[in-house]
Formats: structure tokens, sequence, C-alpha cells
């Protein structure tokens, strides 16, 4: 599990594609691999990946198939930057919301807006993914534990404004328009949503019964 909160950006530094896995070596921030032990599990731009070799602050990752048909990852060039989160420990401070690190899909970025003080950017999803994404409400991108600030159901689109320091600590600094981006959809407002429309189909069946 982890926070959503990115505690850097790391940097591709060799890529490796055989048939149906992606293996990858990344420099993380300046001491994040202190400590970290192989086996332990990584957030890469989101993406839950496993640490299967270690030294200092660089560390490979294997990818599956699976993962690179649902996330950005098989997108990744040597020289790529990349938001890193290490799990979440008990005691730790959760400064965002809990994330699994299981990507829903990817959504490409439809509008950059600047200004002086914040960057907004606009995001294209599958139109069943809307039911689950609400005003003030949470969302993961890239990693990031971020707020909608508002919806349109009607286009399947919505916004987050980035304050400059998760711009500085982050890819979103530097995204663009056409970029795709890993979304995971908050598991908790998922299972309210499934679980109230199950009932409002079950009590609906019941009075057409």
């Amino acid at each position: 599990m982890f926070t959503g909160i990115v505690k850097g950006l790391g940097e591709v530094t060799e890529v490796q594609l055989s048939p149906g896995l992606l293996s990858l070596r990344v420099i993380l921030p300046a001491g994040l691999g202190e400590g970290l032990q192989r086996g332990a599990s990584v957030a890469i731009d989101g993406v839950c990946l496993t640490a299967v070799e270690i030294d200092g602050d660089l560390v490979r990752f294997d990818a599956m198939q699976e993962t690179l048909t649902k996330t950005t990852l098989g997108s990744l060039r040597v020289g790529s930057r990349v938001n890193v989160e290490r799990s979440f420990c008990y005691g730790d401070e959760v400064g965002g919301h809990l994330v699994s690190g299981h990507v829903t899909g990817t959504c490409p970025i439809i509008t950059v807006e600047e200004t002086p003080t914040n960057r907004v950017l606009t995001f294209q999803v599958d139109p069943s993914w809307m039911r689950y994404l609400l005003p003030k409400g949470f969302v993961a991108l890239d990693g990031c534990s971020l707020t909608v600030s508002d919806t349109n159901r009607e286009n399947a689109t919505f916004r987050v404004w980035f304050i400059p320091e998760t711009l500085r600590l982050t890819t979103f600094g530097f995204k663009k328009e056409g970029d795709l981006v890993n979304l995971e959809i908050d598991s908790r407002t998922q299972a309210i949503v499934d679980t109230v429309e199950r009932y409002l189909e079950s009590r609906l069946s019941e009075v057409k019964g």
C-alpha cells in the first residue's frame, strides 16, 4: 500500500523488453533506496512494482504483460523521469489517501492551463469511470494522491489543480497535452458507489416485481 505522496523523481537508466516482460533500472531520489530490500514494493508512476535487484539507489524492477497493457510503463525509455514512492509502513503519516498501486487504466491530458501560481490539467477518461470521480473526491494519477476539482460527465473529463510543491516533486511539472497518465480510482469510493447501485437496482426490481 501507498499514500500517494510522491517522494521525488527517479530516472530510468536501462530498459530491456522481452516477450511479455519489461525490465527497467531506476535511480531513485537520493537516499530513498536506504533500507530497501529485495522483494519490497515501490510505486513507479503509480504502479506497484517489486524490487528485484538493489544497488544503493539503483533498483531493477520487472513488469509483466498485463501491467504493460494497463499502464504507461511500456512507453518508458532511458532518461525518462518517473514518480517514486516507497511502500507505506504502519505508523507513517498518511498525507494523501490509501493507494494500492493497482492501476485502473490510462487517460490522456487534453488541456493544460497555466496560472501565476498553479497548473490546471484536464483529463479524459473512459465514461464508465466517471461515476467514481466526484468533485472534491480522491484520485491517484501517476501515483500522486490528488483532489478532483470539478467534473464534466457529458464529456467524461475532470480537472485537477496542482500547487507548486507538487509540480516540483513530480512529473506533472512538465507534463503536456496528449501525455498519458496512470489512473487509479479510489477503492473506497468505488465500493460505496457499486454497493449503492446494487442496492437501488435490487429495490427497483422488488418494486417492479
